[in-house]
């Protein structure tokens, strides 16, 4: 694929505009893989669990690809987070030495875990509250499936990254085995059924609800997306977030990658 889009699919791709191998991909070990699919069961029952080991991987993550990009840890950036939501990763990069900004639409999210950011903004991922070329990195992780236009938000997430900044996106395949998120694995029968089924079962509605929380995002969309995104950044990754690194050329298979990749992930340095 052009501008480096296939960077996760061979040795010599995975190059792509580093120069050497990206140090996440170093990083992307059987073992973390294990460890991160391990706290999915604690997603419902106890979020900051889960959320806490999420939160040190994508700091992890963001600093590799930032010292990559720029040759500079987090010291002293500013970090904009879409989708915050009640601030599980601001002690995270907030230690890395980043300045971190999360943004939330519901307030109720915002508050959900009883934590309190210094600069949360209450806004839309389709519409950020920020002017042009004002972050260093904007970052959102496992948010895209939960709006109804996500590469509107895309191309916000873009549009606020400074040139030469970095802009990762994360998010959950609809068809992979977390796409149904607490309706699983009833959404491969589809999502209203799937919502249906909940409610019978738990007699409430599910918290992510098909059709106004949550929405089908494919792993084929994410890929479309970098492509069309090659004349405004420079795309240096796009690949299977909780996967090893040996398994990242899932991406590259139409089909197979809708099953199997579970969360894509796209990097892009702004042009």
């Amino acid at each position: 694929m052009r501008n480096g889009v296939g960077l996760v699919h061979s040795p010599a791709q995975l190059r792509g505009g580093f120069g050497t191998r990206p140090r996440f991909a170093r990083r992307a070990t059987l073992r973390r893989s294990l460890r991160l699919l391990g706290s999915f069961r604690f997603e419902q029952t106890d979020p900051a669990v889960f959320y806490g080991g999420i939160a040190a991987d994508t700091a992890e993550m963001i600093g590799d690809f930032y010292r990559d990009l720029t040759g500079r840890d987090l010291t002293g950036t500013t970090v904009l987070d879409v989708g915050g939501g009640p601030g599980y990763f601001a002690d995270e990069f907030g230690a890395a030495g980043a300045r971190y900004l999360p943004v939330e639409p519901d307030p109720s999210e915002m508050h959900a875990a009883g934590l309190s950011v210094p600069g949360a903004v209450r806004g839309s991922g389709m519409a950020l509250p920020f002017r042009d070329d004002s972050v260093d990195i904007c970052l959102s992780s496992n948010v895209a499936e939960h709006v109804p236009q996500p590469w509107l938000m895309a191309a916000e997430m873009l549009r606020v990254t400074r040139p030469g900044g970095l802009m990762v996106l994360s998010y959950t395949v609809w068809l992979g085995p977390f796409g149904g998120h607490e309706t699983g694995p009833w959404h491969y029968l589809g999502g209203e059924y799937a919502a249906r089924r909940y409610r019978r079962r738990h007699g409430r509605e599910p918290k992510n609800r098909f059709g106004s929380s949550l929405f089908e995002v494919r792993a084929a969309d994410g890929v479309a997306w970098a492509e069309r995104a090659r004349d405004r950044a420079r795309i240096l990754a796009v690949f299977p977030r909780y996967h090893p690194r040996w398994a990242w050329w899932l991406v590259r298979v139409p089909g197979l990658r809708e099953l199997l990749v579970s969360n894509l992930v796209v990097v892009a340095a702004k042009i």
